[in-house]
């Protein structure tokens, strides 16, 4: 379980840009964020990932206070923290299922992405997770070759290979033609309900947010203004945001 309680965010010499900020965020649960463009959705998933740094605020996972643990909490927050980029970044000339087992960045040395070598045991539980994203038939196409969507869909399934149990994706059905979309918000969905995962997505258009999420949390002014769950907005609260 991650607790966040007064993460505030200010930009050096500029403006706040999330203030007061407290957040539940619970292992199966899907949370969508919404907001007017500005009003902080992607810094707040940016400083869940810590690729933000803290103004201030406290930051607990299952317990442990990660900002005053220093590296090990840094260490923590990206073993089992997995941002998903708007358009996620791939190895173009790598097969999907290569780009599945070398990881992100940040989750592997610079040699091993550059050889691609991987440890031959954990070939079947990249293909596993593969498979149960629908894609059992691209694992050995290049990431280059991939679609909008299928591109998202090897993001996801990179993220839990590497043992992620919380996923921050930030606008990962934006560019996505409806039926890649829902796709891919079904695959989250179902992450949320078989394997206990939680994700928090940017989902500002359309009702996407309510017809996948569990929660909708609503931002305006780096401020939460909304948070309910299990019901469609009502008028007032759309237009609150």
């Amino acid at each position: 379980m991650i607790r966040v309680s007064q993460l505030s965010k200010q930009i050096p010499g500029g403006p706040t840009v999330l203030a007061g900020i407290d957040l539940d965020i619970v292992p199966g649960e899907f949370v969508a964020i919404k907001g007017a463009s500005g009003s902080g959705k992607s810094m707040l998933l940016r400083c869940l990932a810590l690729r933000e740094k803290w103004s201030r605020g406290q930051y607990l996972m299952d317990g442990t206070d990660i900002l005053k643990k220093g590296l090990p909490g840094i260490m923590k927050v990206r073993r089992e923290v997995a941002y998903l980029e708007e358009k996620p970044i791939l190895i173009p000339n790598k097969t999907a299922l290569k780009n599945v087992l070398i990881g992100a960045a940040y989750q592997t040395p610079f040699w091993r992405r550059i050889t691609g070598m991987v440890r031959s045991d954990d070939y079947m539980g990249a293909m596993d997770v593969i498979e149960k994203l629908g894609l059992l038939d691209k694992a050995h196409m290049k990431g280059e070759k991939l679609s909008g969507g299928e591109k998202q869909r090897i993001a996801i399934a990179r993220a839990l290979v590497h043992g992620a149990k919380t996923l921050l994706a930030d606008e990962p059905v934006s560019g996505l033609d409806p039926h890649a979309a829902e796709t891919v918000l079904a695959d989250l969905k179902r992450m949320c309900e078989t394997q206990d995962i939680a994700v928090v997505a940017v989902l500002h258009q359309g009702d996407w947010a309510e017809r996948f999420a569990d929660r909708i949390i609503g931002l305006n002014s780096g401020r939460i203004v909304l948070d309910i769950r299990g019901r469609r907005m009502t008028e007032r609260e759309k237009m609150m945001l």
